[in-house]
């Protein structure tokens, strides 16, 4: 196994927030389901990643009941770590890197919520670390404008800034014909 899919942040604290209304894919569940069963029929590795706010009070709190995956996700497997961040990426506060190192893991294939932030962030520094990245667009969404751009821009945005520099971008039907499954 030299590849491994990373799951960022893909859980009900972002449900929980006035801000899932503008999110740009509610259904962001069904193209990371498309990814967690490709990777799991090539035998790489699936690592859950929730990002926590312990003590805050918010809906990033553990003790809030939020911070687990969204209900419509593919559950982790026997062996399918899951981590909890309180980093904007999946490497600095988790042992994600070590389990990587152990594993023989050298190509990442990254997707979650919030593209531009933890997502994005992940991408970066896993590059930085020497992994091959592969940004997974369409099994990425955001929830809610910056500024003046829009989740669309932002997410055009984060492509373009990613693309040849830290990642290759991909989208989920481009990885199901490169490692030759099928949507299950």
């Amino acid at each position: 196994m030299n590849r491994a899919l990373i799951v960022i942040d893909v859980q009900e604290s972002f449900r929980a927030r006035p801000l899932w209304e503008e999110i740009a894919n509610p259904k962001i569940a069904e193209p990371v389901n498309r990814l967690v069963r490709l990777a799991r029929a090539n035998g790489d590795l699936v690592v859950w990643v929730l990002h926590t706010e312990p003590g805050s009070g918010g809906v990033f709190d553990p003790a809030q009941g939020h911070v687990r995956l969204l209900d419509e996700l593919e559950q982790p497997q026997s062996g399918e770590p899951v981590l909890h961040k309180t980093s904007h990426n999946a490497f600095t506060t988790t042992p994600l890197q070590q389990l990587l190192t152990e594993a023989g893991v050298r190509e990442l294939t990254v997707c979650g919520i919030r593209t531009e932030q933890c997502v994005e962030t992940t991408t970066r520094v896993g590059s930085d670390l020497g992994y091959r990245m592969v940004f997974v667009t369409d099994a990425t969404t955001t929830t809610n404008p910056i500024g003046d751009l829009s989740a669309d821009a932002i997410i055009e945005r984060t492509e373009a800034v990613l693309r040849d520099r830290f990642a290759r971008i991909s989208t989920v039907a481009e990885r199901e014909a490169e490692l030759g499954a099928s949507e299950a």
